[in-house]
């Protein structure tokens, strides 16, 4: 094999490395990215709200959603099978729109009886700490749920 040739052979094999060390980074970066973005979108929810609370705290909190839910499982249902219901409805030919009204009320009251019964849980809860424990709750609640968010203040031009 003449010298031309091998360092050509080399260099060729210098670029396929390169590149696949270039993609396996990237992959790796693109993994890592989205494992957080999932993370912090899963913060917003209301389970996590008690993170910074004792130990025993979060878990009766935890412990009061989950019963918050478990009352509501027929509402869920509910709600679950009006969307269901209001797909196919709208993926009609013709659209019933007396028909998708009803399952869009269906789906806001069952929705609201959840979140009735949440909020309620979250407030019977906030009774059992102390005040200090309390304001901890409140600032977590205004950060990641959207029981206390507050909205942005309109310009009144």
């Amino acid at each position: 094999m003449s010298d031309r040739l091998r360092n050509i052979l080399l260099a060729v094999s210098l670029a396929i490395n390169v590149f696949i060390v270039g993609a396996a980074a990237g992959g790796g970066f693109m993994w890592y990215a989205m494992d957080r973005s999932r993370t912090a979108q899963n913060q917003g929810a209301l389970r996590f709200v008690a993170a910074d609370l004792p130990l025993a705290q979060r878990r009766a909190f935890l412990q009061a959603l989950g019963d918050a839910r478990r009352a509501s499982i027929s509402d869920l249902e509910t709600a679950r099978a009006s969307r269901d219901d209001l797909a196919r409805l709208l993926s009609q030919d013709r659209l019933d729109k007396g028909a998708i009204d009803a399952e869009l009320v269906k789906i806001r009251n069952a929705d609201m009886a959840l979140r009735s019964r949440l909020e309620q849980a979250v407030v019977d809860f906030a009774e059992t700490l102390s005040p200090a424990e309390r304001q901890t709750l409140v600032e977590a609640l205004r950060q990641r749920a959207s029981m206390l968010r507050r909205t942005p203040a309109r310009n009144s031009d």
